[in-house]
């Protein structure tokens, strides 16, 4: 719960911070393992140049990992640590056959991949689903599913 409330502090209380520009976003860089570095960067090249008609905006600090939209910004991070909330119990939501831990207010991880993507998306642009359906379709292609049952 602190790694999502951090990367969603550190987007929602600061937006786009001072001395960056309105096409700018700083939040915090994913650390993917080997294992996975490969999968997300593929993922986040693939990533919309426009989510919820907002335009891609660049990220600092400079990461392959990492993708963000708009004002307030949506962001995309891959290679994120395994959310501190997750248990075998835990209600997923699914969307398009991707499972995704609701955490926070606006904060989704997919899970059940061999990698974690995190998505941030503010409550100003409505209900999630557009953004995760867009999403999703990538983590499917991009990133493996990890065996049956596992998270």
């Amino acid at each position: 719960m602190r790694r999502a409330a951090a990367g969603l502090a550190a987007l929602t209380a600061a937006g786009v911070l001072a001395g960056c520009s309105a096409r700018t976003v700083e939040m915090p860089e994913p650390s993917p393992d080997a294992a996975v570095e490969e999968m997300c960067r593929a993922l986040v090249d693939r990533a919309p140049e426009r989510l919820f008609d907002r335009d891609r905006v660049e990220v600092r600090p400079d990461t392959p990992y990492a993708a963000a939209w708009g004002d307030p910004p949506i962001a995309l991070r891959c290679g994120v640590g395994r959310p501190g909330q997750l248990r075998p119990d835990s209600e997923l939501t699914v969307v398009d056959g991707i499972a995704w831990l609701p955490e926070e207010p606006d904060v989704y991880t997919a899970v059940g991949r061999e990698a974690y993507v995190e998505m941030i998306l503010p409550p100003s642009y409505g209900a999630p689903a557009e953004g995760l359906v867009e999403i999703s379709g990538l983590v499917s292609a991009e990133i493996p599913a990890l065996p049956s049952g596992e998270l």
